[in-house]
């Protein structure tokens, strides 16, 4: 049932999901003046917003599970890009903040949803690629889109870079409702269903693994323009090079771990994208100040950022196929959580002056995600095989 089309067409929501999602981080400063709220108050957009995507994922999940998943994900692609195109007009951050909250309510859905249909619709021995493939469309939101809505807010003020991704969204609406089959539907999740979720070591581990990774990348990744600038000596285009750089090597390591994740396994894959991310986030904390020394942890970082993403809902998939929009649902979810965490702490660290520390205990943060990780090596050939 699987189709190249069918699939790009999921890779580009994910791409407008992701530029949605993390733009706000690369135009903090021009929200900050445009509506006159601080720093810290223009990151509520991202950290509280993580809390609705959180509850938002699960929630939209079990309200929708029995919708025709054409109609689901073209509408929320829809609510999506009116979103959008409405915020472009408001003047003040509380109606943006209302607006964003809305549109992330339909974001939610679409994310977890992508990677269901992506791994119900490929062959068994497809699906952790065919799920990898649909999530390089958040590298592709990193690489092209939040530098795009960075170097559109610097020049013609935030409400430009609103409005080209409400029109980009509403293209993605147009791909998702040709693209996909009609009267496709996902298994729906009931109760039983997330009992036997939550009653998985190995799935609650996997998700404890992704909000660790979440929080660390977070307490960086929301602060990362204005920390470019105060440490970096950077500049807006030096911030689009850097998110475009860290997107694009992100592209690269998506589709690297795409290609590798069959022959080498999910674990170990995941093992080296996530040293990767440990190892870009220690040398931009090391080389804080040094521009450069930032630009390459960037780069480095960037390999991990998407693929490690794509590798645990694959994981999750593998591990619990006949469960897989719940477990997909609940990864998004803490994801999400670990987003907020994240972007709450740097938060607290930022406003009170520790542009440093950020850095170095994120890293920290990582690091100690590496050990979870290690907890879920499978023990025999066959397990990792499948997770």
């Amino acid at each position: 049932m699987s189709n190249p089309f069918m699939l790009t067409a999921l890779l580009i929501g994910n791409f407008i999901i992701g530029t949605s999602v993390v733009a706000p981080a690369g135009i903090l400063n021009e929200l900050s003046d445009g509506l006159d709220v601080t720093i810290r108050e223009a990151s509520y957009l991202i950290a509280f917003g993580s809390a609705v995507l959180c509850i938002g994922s699960p929630l939209m999940s079990w309200l929708t599970g029995r919708l025709d998943r054409r109609l689901a994900m073209a509408g929320a692609m829809l609510i999506i890009a009116v979103c959008h195109i409405v915020s472009a007009f408001v003047s003040t951050f509380v109606a943006l903040f209302a607006m964003r909250m809305v549109m992330l309510l339909a974001a939610a859905f679409f994310t977890p949803q992508a990677a269901s249909i992506a791994g119900i619709a490929a062959a068994p021995e497809k699906r952790a690629g065919a799920i990898a493939f649909v999530f390089i469309g958040w590298s592709f939101a990193i690489a092209l889109g939040v530098p795009i809505a960075t170097a559109l807010a610097s020049r013609f003020g935030w409400p430009a870079a609103y409005l080209a991704i409400g029109f980009a969204a509403a293209v993605s609406f147009l791909l998702l409702a040709t693209a996909l089959p009609s009267h496709f539907k996902t298994p729906p999740v009931d109760l039983q269903a997330w009992a036997s979720l939550f009653r998985s070591r190995d799935i609650l581990l996997l998700l404890l693994i992704t909000a660790i990774v979440a929080c660390a990348q977070y307490m960086i990744l929301t602060f990362i323009a204005p920390l470019l600038v105060l440490l970096g000596n950077s500049d807006a285009d030096g911030i689009s090079i850097a998110i475009g750089l860290f997107g694009i090597t992100g592209i690269i390591g998506s589709v690297t771990a795409a290609r590798i994740v069959g022959p080498v396994g999910p674990f170990t894959t995941s093992l080296i994208f996530a040293g990767a991310i440990a190892i870009g986030m220690c040398i931009w904390s090391a080389g804080a100040q040094i521009y450069a020394a930032m630009l390459t942890g960037v780069l480095i970082w960037g390999i991990g950022f998407s693929a490690i993403n794509s590798l645990q809902q694959a994981r999750l998939v593998l591990a619990a196929p006949a469960l897989s929009a719940g477990a997909v649902a609940l990864n998004t979810s803490v994801l999400y959580i670990g987003q907020a965490i994240g972007s709450l702490i740097g938060g607290v660290l930022f406003d009170r002056g520790h542009y440093l520390s950020i850095g170095y205990l994120a890293t920290a943060v990582m690091v100690a995600s590496l050990g979870v990780l290690l907890m879920t090596r499978p023990h025999n050939a066959d397990v990792s095989a499948g997770v």
